[in-house]
C-alpha cells in the first residue's frame, strides 16, 4: 500500500508539472502537400500553427519530402529569399482556400543535393496559377539570372491537413500509463496477500 501511494503522489506530481508546465504550447497542424508538373514529382508534409490569421493562412513551421529523388531537409526561413530568386521574400503561409492555397510570396526549402526551391501562386497573371522556382549551385544573386540549371515552371498544387497535433495528447498518454501502472501495482499486491493468505500457520512444537 505504501508503494501505491508513493506512485499514485508521484505520477500527480510529474503530470502537474506537465500540466502547468505544457499546457500553453501551441497545438501545429499536419498537412499532406504534393505538386507535380512534366518532369516533377513533390510531396511530403507540412507542419503549420493551428490559428489562422486573419486572411486565413496558417504559418508553415516544417516541412518534409521529397522532389523527384532529393530529399527535403529543411524549410527556408520567413522572410527571406531563396539564393538566386532575390529580391522575393517569402512568408511560408497557406491556407484552406483551394482557388489559392499559397500567396505571391510562398514557401520555400532546400534539399539534400543543396537545391533550393519557391512555391508560390501567381496572382498577377491571367489566368492564375501555381508555379515552382528551382534554384541550383552556382548561385547567382537576382531573379533576373536563371541559369540552365535553373527553371520556373507551372505546376498543380494542393495540400490537406491530415491531423492535430496537442500536448494533451502527452498528458492521454502519460495519464494512460499512470493507471496501467496503479492496476498493475495493485495486481501484485493481491497476489502477495493471496499467497500469504494461502500459506498454512506456523505448527505449535
Amino acid at each position: 500500500m505504501k508503494n501505491l501511494t508513493l506512485l499514485s503522489v508521484t505520477v500527480l506530481t510529474a503530470t502537474s508539472a506537465l500540466v502547468f508546465g505544457k499546457i500553453q504550447a501551441a497545438s501545429a497542424l499536419i498537412w499532406n502537400w504534393n505538386y507535380s508538373a512534366p518532369g516533377i514529382e513533390a510531396s511530403g508534409n507540412l507542419t503549420t500553427n493551428d490559428t489562422p490569421d486573419d486572411f486565413g493562412f496558417y504559418l508553415i513551421t516544417g516541412i518534409t519530402g521529397t522532389r523527384n529523388d532529393e530529399t527535403i531537409i529543411g524549410l527556408q526561413p520567413t522572410g527571406t529569399s531563396v539564393p538566386g530568386n532575390e529580391p522575393f521574400i517569402l512568408d511560408n503561409i497557406i491556407s484552406l482556400n483551394p482557388d489559392e492555397q499559397l500567396t505571391s510570396s510562398g514557401f520555400g526549402y532546400f534539399t539534400s543535393e543543396g537545391n533550393f526551391v519557391n512555391m508560390f501562386f501567381a496572382d498577377f497573371l491571367q489566368p492564375p496559377g501555381y508555379f515552382e522556382i528551382f534554384s541550383a549551385p552556382p548561385f547567382i544573386t537576382g531573379f533576373e539570372n536563371l541559369g540552365p540549371e535553373d527553371s520556373e515552371l507551372s505546376v498543380s498544387f494542393s495540400a490537406t491537413p491530415i491531423m492535430v497535433s496537442e500536448p494533451t495528447s502527452t498528458l492521454s498518454f502519460l495519464a494512460l500509463g499512470t493507471l496501467g501502472a496503479i492496476s498493475t501495482l495493485k495486481r501484485k499486491q493481491n497476489k502477495r496477500n493471496n499467497i500469504c493468505h494461502k500459506l498454512p500457520f506456523p505448527q505449535k512444537k
